[in-house]
């Protein structure tokens, strides 16, 4: 494995344009090429919020940017890893609001040629509610997830739309292929919601980690079973995307500082124990969004790790690292995963992004996995 940081490059259009992007030579073609973020919504406690910024809550200038930078690099899909909307209602009009906004935002893409994946992020699928103390909580809602189902069902999944975009055969796909109730703490019907499919040799999953009832988790006996499925079809890439992550990002100072920070799958420590056995069988890589930030590792890479967990949630939402507690310029960077999948079962991941004064796009970092 080869890691590289770059930090002196110009705009994105330069490095396609002068095949910098891609310069490191491979013998293997292509076989896949996708792009992944999450967390594009606004925070309705922006200071100087327009009103216009308070009905769509969307970070609409940094979205937009990606989304322009995006079509110059034609991924073949975007898997949006959550959060996508403010939400945190289940008001079914003000949610439409939201979603169709996006929806909107998002069309550029889908008509130069990317397919769009959306993951559910809680965002979309959680509520603000009191719990018996009076203290304020966040549980995922049926009436949201069918919300999701309302507004996201086109788009998980269209395989005559994917082929006719991505111009590669989606197989392995079937609605009813996802977590069933009485398993995984599962509690509601979760189609649409955890879904996956194949694409030529390499296998897609996409979690719900927050299920109505049982929130912060990921739903290992139905990922284990689906990826003995898609190996025993010929997948030898295995990709999970789900919003919340496995293991919390938290640089250095702010554990010196205490300031500790335990979300995702931490609060359930064997549900995050089981995930990551079974995403290190595999190789396999998880993408993932919630913290605000850039962050790639192999958690168990003293123990010969081969999975990665790479936190991507720097859509435009409101940074997760403070200032006084940031070492690395990316902790603080509005930045996206672009994927490269080789037909030898190799892949080049590149982190492009661009600081939050709206600097030139950069590679932040880039690395070879190999197959």
């Amino acid at each position: 494995m080869k890691r590289i940081f770059i930090t002196s490059l110009t705009s994105i259009t330069l490095l396609f344009a002068s095949g910098m992007a891609n310069a490191e030579v491979t013998k293997s073609p292509v076989a896949f090429h996708f792009a992944t973020v999450g967390d594009c919504r606004a925070e309705p406690a922006k200071a100087n919020a327009s009103e216009q910024d308070l009905l769509w809550l969307q970070n609409t200038k940094v979205l937009a940017r990606m989304i322009r930078e995006l079509q110059v690099a034609k991924p073949q899909a975007l898997f949006f890893n959550g959060d996508m909307i403010y939400g945190y209602t289940s008001n079914k009009a003000t949610m439409e609001r939201y979603y169709a906004y996006w929806r909107g935002m998002m069309a550029n893409l889908m008509e130069s040629g990317t397919y769009i994946v959306p993951v559910p992020g809680n965002h979309e699928v959680q509520i603000k509610m009191k719990d018996a103390e009076g203290k304020e909580k966040k549980r995922a809602v049926v009436e949201n997830e069918n919300i999701w189902r309302a507004n996201m069902g086109d788009l998980v999944f269209n395989a005559d739309q994917w082929q006719s975009m991505t111009h590669q055969v989606a197989t392995g796909w079937n609605i009813d292929n996802t977590p069933k109730i009485g398993k995984d703490g599962i509690t509601t019907d979760q189609r649409q919601l955890s879904y996956s499919f194949d694409a030529g040799k390499n296998h897609f999953a996409i979690i719900n980690t927050d299920p109505a009832g049982f929130d912060s988790s990921a739903p290992v006996t139905w990922l284990k079973a689906d990826f003995e499925a898609a190996k025993k079809r010929g997948a030898t890439k295995f990709f999970i995307f789900g919003h919340k992550m496995a293991f919390t990002y938290v640089p250095p100072k702010m554990k010196e500082r205490k300031q500790n920070i335990t979300d995702g799958f931490d609060v359930r420590p064997e549900i995050r124990d089981a995930f990551w056995n079974l995403a290190e069988a595999y190789h396999a890589l998880f993408f993932t969004g919630h913290q605000h930030t850039f962050h790639a590792e192999q958690p168990r890479k003293n123990q010969d790790g081969h999975a990665w967990q790479v936190i991507i949630g720097s859509g435009g939402s409101p940074f997760s690292i403070p200032k006084e507690y940031s070492e690395q310029e990316s902790d603080r960077m509005y930045s996206w995963a672009d994927v490269l999948i080789y037909e030898d079962g190799s892949a080049r991941i590149k982190i492009f992004g661009f600081d939050e004064n709206f600097g030139p796009t950069r590679i932040i970092e880039a690395w070879d996995i190999a197959s």
